[in-house]
């Protein structure tokens, strides 16, 4: 059975457990998903269930989108993803809650996160920067010495530079599961979630239990 859903993060919040001990959670609004497309290996080469999220316009979506969905007789959806899997026993138009998933359990959780523009290696990777006195006034979050002298003579690939910062795919593991509302479709997660509010995640059950 596939225990995956795709959702958008709320936001944070705090609840207290039952030693009065506050607990940093993570609300999502996770489904309700709709099963468009099941892979199988003899057909797609490997093994796959593919989910729909968020009802939206259907002007928005291309030709093409809305007839691979109106082929199982589904709304619009915004978002597609595809969940590995390799018995999930759906078939498409089947429809997934927050019920998959249970308090108590492991989960991951996949999302893009936050821009941060281009910066330096100070932000970026955390370098200490160089002096602040004895003549550094204008070193202060440069990266130094990049390189070494005839050998190798340059510097070399994937050195950590100055550079893009951000909007990357992120995967917070193991996080706990510690709200489930099945009638507001919400998922509460022990910890952050990569992402801002309104952001699109992936939510799954955890590799690393």
């Amino acid at each position: 059975m596939l225990k995956g859903l795709i959702g958008k993060k709320i936001g944070m919040t705090q609840i207290f457990d039952e030693t009065g001990a506050a607990v940093p959670v993570t609300l999502i609004e996770a489904g309700p998903c709709y099963v468009t497309q099941v892979c199988l290996p003899e057909q797609e080469g490997y093994a796959a269930v593919q989910l729909g999220f968020s009802e939206g316009n259907s002007k928005r979506l291309t030709s093409g989108e809305l007839g691979h969905l109106k082929k199982n007789n589904l709304p619009p959806l915004r978002f597609l993803r595809e969940f590995r899997v390799k018995d999930s026993g759906l078939k498409p138009g089947d429809k997934l809650t927050v019920e998959v998933f249970g308090v108590g359990e492991r989960v991951d959780v996949i999302g893009t996160s936050k821009g941060k523009g281009f910066a330096g290696v100070v932000k970026r990777y955390h370098f200490a920067g160089g002096p602040k006195s004895h003549g550094g006034s204008d070193r202060l979050r440069a990266p130094g010495s990049s390189g070494s002298t005839t050998t190798p003579g340059r510097v070399y690939k994937g050195s950590r530079r100055p550079g893009h910062m951000g909007r990357e795919r992120v995967t917070s593991q193991s996080l706990k599961v510690v709200l489930v509302d099945i009638e507001r479709n919400l998922l509460g997660v022990r910890g952050a979630v990569p992402g801002p509010r309104g952001g699109l995640v992936m939510i799954l059950d955890a590799r690393k239990q």
